[in-house]
């Protein structure tokens, strides 16, 4: 199910539920055994369909998409009184534990935050393995999938049903835990549109993907023979292989990674050369994008399910998943529509001909994959340098702001702030341009000369020499996005240390029972919990949290500043696209990547419209 999503899933034609765990009012829970024909209690499907009565699991989604193809079977009178016109059950007053989690900035993992809470109902570490036993076919026979019977283990059903049970009391456990630290109605509100995008999901063109596949194949036979050919390696997809010929050949890696084999191919000589060229190629993602496609498409042709609300647990923002449309390769082709009906229509010697790099071309197909349904067209709007306009707005750093409200390049006016000189794009002193993107881009939230190297300014022919420099111009030149740095860093601190509030810029922080709130202008909190001040490397004082780290992990980590504003600017441009999306929440919003919305509408609405909706501000933030 993680490769396909729940929709995918439930659309199975063999998708059954065999067991339903329920509480209502934090009664004991009870368990109905739908496999050996119990049923579900007619006051538990009348509050299933009942927008008045909350519902409440962790990852509430699966439930209401699962009860959804439950009763769309079973009592289809019932469900279409209470469905969208998405095909599922409405998700008003269906509340999701684990965004409460999210919230407070804990995993997204039950078993994670139960451990973390100290909770006593611990879920069944012999639950994986059950599912695994009774929940996956073991076998295929003739196309049918084939699974385990109860009545033919019946030691293992007991116990899965004893699973099934633990898990709702320790859903129930985690929320008593959370009440004192309740979800705001606003959030609910979110999240049930959310849902509602989420059910609604996107058409894909799934000829056109079969196509693609099919291409994509063939051309990795291809390159994988010719690699064949030039090393003589038996198996040229191997890493360790290729890592082994490549040393053979005078050239040492530690791995075959993207930023290696462009470091390997700036002074390789072939045939090294073209080796790294082909495994440049074959290393394309396209294959991945397009294999998720088919796997998650359901059978109306559309994908659903993509988005991850409160997916980053920091700032709120949303995370992808599935077909990840957040990191969708761009393309550059000029004859997009002609290369698609080649890719779509044509042979393999056709689509090389034309277009030469197959993988290249394919993947830069990726996008028109998704198509709107008949009779529609896509619009797409996202907010321009969002994150720039945003930081100077609330550290007061005017010349920014103006240069925006006039519509000047910022770039070129961060340049001539910085270095004292006009700069005008491809014009006198143009060359400084890039100088002041890469600053703007690297040092707006404290980042010093390691962002600028993770940026690729080594790449774009800096050098490490130039960095320090450009750090101190671009500080220079934005002294007020410099103290915001220091007051949010200040304001923090005296919060923790007087267990009271400081505000800052807009922003206030708030200590309340062992966890330090960053209150946004919109009203919605970003939680630090455990934060203590501690000794950094460098013989300073530090705020540190106890969160995830880039591992996945929980554990303590140190924060500043500038990572402080980087939080609280990254979240505000997420509240402002949530905002966004509420405006234009009857415009069949279908995707969302960073800071843009993809909207299927009918073939009169204009880019205008969607564009003057998109850019009104809500009353906390007036004047951006």
């Amino acid at each position: 199910m993680t490769k396909c999503g729940v929709y995918a899933y439930a659309d199975s034609p063999y998708f059954e539920i065999t067991l339903f765990s329920y509480s209502i009012d934090s009664e004991k829970v009870q368990t109905v055994d739908l496999a050996n024909g119990e049923k579900i209690p007619e006051k538990v499907l009348n509050a299933l369909v009942d927008e008045n009565v909350i519902k409440q699991a962790f990852n509430v989604n699966f439930e209401r998409v699962c009860l959804s193809k439950y009763l769309r079977k079973n009592y289809p009178k019932m469900f279409r009184k209470s469905c969208t016109e998405n095909g599922f059950l409405k998700p008003v007053s269906w509340h999701c534990t684990m965004i409460h989690c999210r919230y407070l900035s804990l995993p997204s993992s039950l078993e994670e935050s139960g451990k973390i809470l100290h909770i006593e109902q611990q879920k069944m570490t012999e639950g994986k393995n059950l599912i695994k036993f009774f929940c996956v076919p073991f076998a295929i026979e003739n196309d049918i999938p084939q699974f385990h019977h109860p009545e033919d283990y019946p030691e293992k059903w007991e116990i899965f049903k004893s699973y099934n049970q633990r898990d709702v009391e320790a859903e129930m456990a985690i929320d008593r835990k959370l009440s004192r630290f309740p979800v705001p109605k606003f959030l609910w509100q979110e999240f049930y549109l959310d849902q509602e995008i989420n059910d609604r999901g996107i058409e894909i063109d799934r000829e056109f993907v079969e196509a693609a596949l099919n291409l994509d194949a063939q051309a990795k036979a291809k390159l994988t023979a010719e690699m064949r050919k030039l090393t003589g390696v038996e198996n040229p997809n191997s890493v360790y292989q290729l890592l082994d010929w490549l040393e053979k050949q005078g050239y040492q890696a530690d791995s075959l990674a993207k930023e290696n084999v462009i470091k390997l191919l700036r002074t390789a000589k072939d045939p090294v050369k073209s080796v790294l060229e082909i495994r440049q190629k074959l290393a394309k993602s396209s294959v991945k994008k397009y294999q998720a496609m088919q796997t998650a498409v359901c059978s109306d042709s559309r994908a659903r399910g993509m988005f991850s609300f409160y997916g980053a647990s920091r700032s709120g923002r949303f995370s992808g998943k599935i077909i990840q449309l957040q990191n969708l390769p761009q393309n550059h082709i000029s004859d997009l529509t002609e290369a698609r009906e080649t890719v779509k229509y044509g042979d393999y010697d056709e689509v090389e001909m034309f277009y030469d790099d197959v993988p290249d071309t394919l993947s830069q197909l990726i996008r028109t994959a998704f198509i709107p349904k008949k009779g529609y067209k896509f619009i797409v709007c996202d907010y321009s340098s969002i994150e720039m306009r945003l930081s100077a707005f609330y550290a007061g750093e005017q010349w920014v702001t103006d240069t925006f409200a006039h519509g000047g390049d910022i770039y070129c006016e961060t340049a001539s702030q910085m270095f004292g000189v006009p700069v005008v794009k491809n014009g006198v002193n143009g060359h400084l341009r890039q100088r002041g993107k890469q600053a703007s881009l690297s040092c707006s939230y404290g980042g010093s000369t390691g962002a600028l190297i993770a940026m690729g300014a080594l790449e774009q022919g800096m050098k490490e020499s130039e960095l320090k420099p450009l750090v101190d111009a671009w500080r220079q030149a934005n002294p007020h996005i410099v103290r915001f740095w220091y007051d949010m860093e200040n304001a923090a601190m005296k919060a923790i240390q007087t267990k009271g509030t400081a505000e800052t810029h807009g922003i206030a922080f708030q200590y309340q029972s062992g966890i330090l709130f960053m209150k946004l202008p919109s009203g919605r909190k970003l939680a630090y919990i455990q934060p203590e001040i501690r000794m950094n490397r460098f013989g300073g004082e530090s705020l540190t949290y106890m969160g995830l780290n880039t591992a996945k992990k929980w554990s303590r980590l140190e924060t500043f500043g500038g990572k402080l504003v980087e939080n609280g600017i990254q979240s505000i441009a997420r509240d402002l696209l949530l905002h966004s999306m509420k405006t234009l929440s009857d415009y069949r919003i279908v995707a969302h990547v960073h800071d843009e919305l993809i909207i299927e509408c009918d073939r009169s609405i204009t880019v205008q419209e969607i564009c003057e909706k998109m850019a009104k501000v809500p009353d906390w933030a007036e004047g951006l």
